[in-house]
């Protein structure tokens, strides 16, 4: 859609090829239906958080930077707020404001909509020459392909754009699931499963010794596994399932040090002192964590409190400090928010993001292999490549 309004906006006729029912059906649940549409900070930290593609989408980035795209939203009428980490979304709060603004975007710059599937790029002389649709061709002298991933394919991200770049030579990357929940010891989890913990640390671990990721936030346990914003974040750190075994390790008392989590339960253990231990927890942990602590602590459940030992408080301690989930894996692509690969840089050009292998296609967005960690990071990709697309398809179009 940006593409669209903006090379029409440089005087480009331009028709999008659209076969979903509405437009910007990915874009509408996009941060939990908020739209977390970029990320205010310098270039170069943009590129620090896209660890597949960032060196390749240097110079996109820097010709529409993340304030540029705050400030096209807001000329089209969305006023926009800054929260935590730079993350920038729509004061409304609602991703919807997004998708019309960019639908007023393309309506002033004459944009063509039309309802279709592309099925197929036909070349003549090297060069795309139009587009093939179950009702026939349209003839073009630009393609920008935006059909985006394989991730919630229910909202029109089925892959498509894959198998008409690899028909002119392209070649894709794997595809997996990026920013997606975690299979994890389904025993363990399943056990607590709808249990959402807020404010807890949560370090990765590969077998190394220092953490590839630690962060505050909300994780939430289900029936598979591990899921919610801090897991879906870690999760991008984790890309390397085939040599290295993962693990997480939970603070679920991050406020407090060893020694003051060691003081509060002994205020617990003092309020609750005839108590048997699996009954005097309730003030420092959830309902359906106390038997999963319980047991990890390995302090008989029907102990008394007062006969609690100093050693067995420490190994109590460090469950609540240290609360392991071994990792099985991410969940299926399908599943993740964004796709992790796609179509090969090394046949783009990174100023234009034209193809290298047919003249006049060009890409756009999550299709390309590029991606990054959450917060704003991937949607700012698909505004710079968009940009990029429309300026040098526009130009080569001969449509002026």
């Amino acid at each position: 859609m940006l593409a669209a309004g903006k090379a029409a906006e440089l005087g480009a006729r331009v028709l999008l090829l659209e076969k979903n029912d509405r437009l910007g059906n990915k874009l509408r649940i996009t941060g939990k239906g908020r739209c977390n549409l970029t990320n205010d900070r310098p270039v170069a930290d943009v590129i620090d958080n896209i660890p597949t593609g960032g060196r390749f989408l240097q110079s996109a980035l820097n010709r529409f930077t993340p304030r540029d795209a705050m400030a096209l939203f807001e000329s089209l009428g969305v006023p926009l707020k800054t929260e935590r980490g730079g993350r920038v979304f729509p004061e409304s709060d609602n991703a919807y404001d997004i998708v019309d603004a960019l639908t007023r975007y393309m309506s002033r710059s004459g944009v063509i909509l039309k309802r279709g599937r592309a099925m197929g790029i036909n070349a003549v002389n090297g060069k795309a020459a139009s587009v093939e649709t179950p009702d026939g061709h349209i003839k073009c002298g630009s393609v920008i392909l935006a059909t985006g991933g394989v991730s919630y394919p229910g909202t029109g991200s089925t892959g498509d754009g894959y198998g008409m770049a690899a028909a002119h030579g392209h070649k894709a990357t794997p595809l997996r699931g990026s920013l997606v929940p975690l299979e994890a010891e389904p025993g363990l989890c399943s056990r607590m499963q709808g249990l959402t913990l807020k404010n807890v640390r949560l370090a990765v671990y590969d077998g190394a010794k220092k953490p590839v990721f630690e962060e505050f936030g909300e994780l939430l346990f289900t029936h598979f596994g591990l899921s919610g914003p801090l897991t879906l974040s870690a999760s991008a750190k984790m890309r390397d399932y085939e040599s290295k075994k993962y693990h997480v390790l939970i603070d679920l008392k991050p406020a407090l040090d060893e020694k003051k989590l060691d003081l509060r339960i002994l205020r617990d253990f003092e309020k609750y002192s005839n108590r048997d231990f699996s009954n005097a927890l309730g003030d420092l942990l959830n309902r359906l964590m106390i038997p999963v602590v319980v047991e990890r602590s390995g302090i008989p459940p029907d102990m008394k409190v007062h006969s609690v030992t100093k050693a067995q408080r420490l190994g109590l301690v460090r469950s609540i400090k240290a609360f392991r989930v071994d990792i099985d894996g991410p969940r299926p692509v399908e599943e993740a928010i964004i796709t992790s690969g796609g179509v090969a840089l090394d046949g783009i050009n990174p100023k234009t993001m034209e193809s290298k292998l047919l003249r006049g296609l060009y890409f756009a967005g999550e299709v390309i292999d590029a991606d990054a960690y959450t917060g704003g990071f991937n949607l700012q990709i698909a505004w710079s490549t968009a940009y990029a697309a429309a300026f040098a398809a526009a130009s080569a179009a001969g449509d002026k």
